[in-house]
C-alpha cells in the first residue's frame, strides 16, 4: 500500500493542472475544500476499531476541483486528521488508498460515465452525477474498505456485512443532500469554481 499510495501522490503532483491555481480564487477553494473536509472527517462515528462512518466528499471535490487537486484535497484533509491522532501515521498510507485515490477514481469514472451515456443536461449534471454519484461514491468506498478489512483478516465478510456496510447506505443520502447542495450553490452563484461545468455544455441551446 506504501509503493501505491507513493506512485498515486507522486502522479497527482506531477499532472496536476498547477497554472489553474494562479487564477482569482482557485488556490483558496483548493485549501477551502481541504480543511472543511478535515473538520468534517473529524466528525466521525464508530462502530468498531478501524470501522468509522464519516461523510467523504470524494464527488464534490472532484467536480469542483478536478481529479487531482481532489487527491490533494482529500490528502489535505486525512493528513490534518492524523496531525491531531485520528489515526496513526502508519495508517496514512492505506487510508490514502481507500479514502483518497479510490473515491476520486471512481468519482471521476462516473462523471465521465454520465457525460458520455446521459443528455447534456443541468439537471442531469446537478441530480445524477452531483446527488446520486456522491452517494455511490461514499457507498463505494465503504465496500472497497470493507474488502480491503477482509482480506486483512481484522473483520469477517459476514459481520461486515450486516454490521457495516447497511450503515454506508444511510450515509450516502446525506453524502448526496450535501455534496449535491455545495455543488449546486457553486454552480449557481459561482460556475467558474466547478471544474466540471461548462455553460456551454449545460446551459446554452437548453
Amino acid at each position: 500500500m506504501l509503493a501505491l499510495a507513493v506512485l498515486g501522490l507522486y502522479l497527482t503532483l506531477r499532472r496536476a493542472p498547477w497554472g489553474r491555481l494562479r487564477a482569482p480564487g482557485q488556490l483558496n477553494l483548493l485549501l477551502g475544500f481541504g480543511v472543511g473536509l478535515m473538520l468534517i472527517w473529524s466528525m466521525r462515528a464508530g462502530v468498531k476499531p478501524g470501522l468509522n462512518l464519516h461523510m467523504l466528499g470524494a464527488m464534490a471535490a472532484t467536480l469542483a476541483l478536478g481529479p487531482r487537486f481532489a487527491v490533494l484535497a482529500l490528502g489535505i484533509a486525512l493528513s490534518g486528521i492524523t496531525l491531531n491522532g485520528a489515526i496513526q501515521w502508519t495508517d496514512w498510507p492505506i487510508n490514502f488508498v481507500l479514502m483518497v485515490l479510490m473515491p476520486v477514481a471512481f468519482a471521476y469514472g462516473l462523471q465521465r460515465a454520465v457525460e458520455r451515456w446521459l443528455p447534456a443536461h443541468f439537471f442531469i449534471f446537478v441530480f445524477v452525477t452531483s446527488f446520486a454519484g456522491a452517494a455511490l461514491t461514499v457507498m463505494a468506498q465503504g465496500l472497497l474498505a470493507s474488502v480491503a478489512m477482509v482480506l486483512a483478516g481484522a473483520y469477517s465478510a459476514g459481520f461486515l456485512f450486516t454490521e457495516y456496510l447497511p450503515f454506508f447506505l444511510l450515509l450516502g443520502f446525506s453524502e448526496a443532500w450535501i455534496s449535491g447542495a455545495v455543488i449546486t450553490l457553486l454552480v449557481v452563484y459561482r460556475p467558474d469554481w466547478v471544474a466540471a461545468f461548462d455553460d456551454r455544455r449545460y446551459l446554452l441551446d437548453k
